[in-house]
């Protein structure tokens, strides 16, 4: 059986519908992604640390941004990880 395309229905056309009280849960998947909120930081860098930091985006072709996130996002699970072993007392056996 051959399947029929879907037709693109706006948003307002779906607002319309859920006002005259239809039925618009077919328009609804459940599947979405739950976004957590950003805040915006400032940061004073050296020239020298920026120049490292444009040098590794470029070799891996991704923007500053992606490099700052990735190497503070590492040095914080790294640290997790040290202090975890730091207060968990070693096992005698």
């Amino acid at each position: 059986m051959p399947k029929t395309p879907k037709i693109q229905t706006s948003a307002n056309e779906i607002a319309a519908k859920a006002t005259r009280g239809e039925d618009i849960s077919a328009f609804f998947t459940n599947k979405f992604t739950v976004v957590k909120p950003i805040h915006r930081v400032n940061v004073d860098l050296t020239q020298g640390m920026l120049r490292q930091l444009d040098q590794r985006a470029a070799r891996l072709n991704v923007s500053r941004q992606a490099i700052i996130k990735t190497l503070l996002a590492r040095a914080l699970d790294d640290d997790d990880r040290a202090g975890r072993l730091k207060s968990s007392p070693l096992k005698s056996e």
